[in-house]
């Protein structure tokens, strides 16, 4: 399994910021470090859709960054997948299938499970 760096998601974030607009910068690096380490542990995330839910889910919930953290979390969830092998095409219409999902995850309407659950069933898809 390849994982994403912390400079790797903090440059991802920048660029998605210098494209789309917003505030740039982390708040707080030490939660950024800890999703990244988190997804690595396999008694947790045993297999790749339970590290993607993980990964997209606490940056979408965890406001580590000063703005953008619904868009870094779908492509922090991106990239994670390109870096694993997924083809472009596909993980660019996983990516759509994530837009919405981003703003429900945020307005507290989507658990971490059910968002496991589209996860799933949006890789099973493409």
């Amino acid at each position: 399994m390849n994982y994403l760096s912390l400079d790797e998601l903090i440059d991802l974030h920048h660029a998605i910021i210098s494209v789309s607009g917003g505030l740039a910068g982390v708040r707080d690096i030490g939660v950024l470090e800890s999703i990244l380490i988190h997804i690595q542990n396999e008694d947790y995330y045993p297999d790749l859709v339970a590290k993607l839910s993980h990964l997209m889910y606490a940056i979408n919930k965890s406001h580590a960054f000063n703005d953008g953290n619904k868009r870094t979390s779908i492509m922090a969830g991106v990239y994670f997948l390109l870096k694993n092998g997924w083809e472009e095409d596909l993980v660019e219409a996983f990516a759509e299938s994530m837009e919405n999902v981003a703003v429900d995850i945020a307005a507290n309407t989507i658990s971490k499970e059910t968002l496991e659950i589209l996860i799933m069933f949006a890789l099973s898809k493409t």
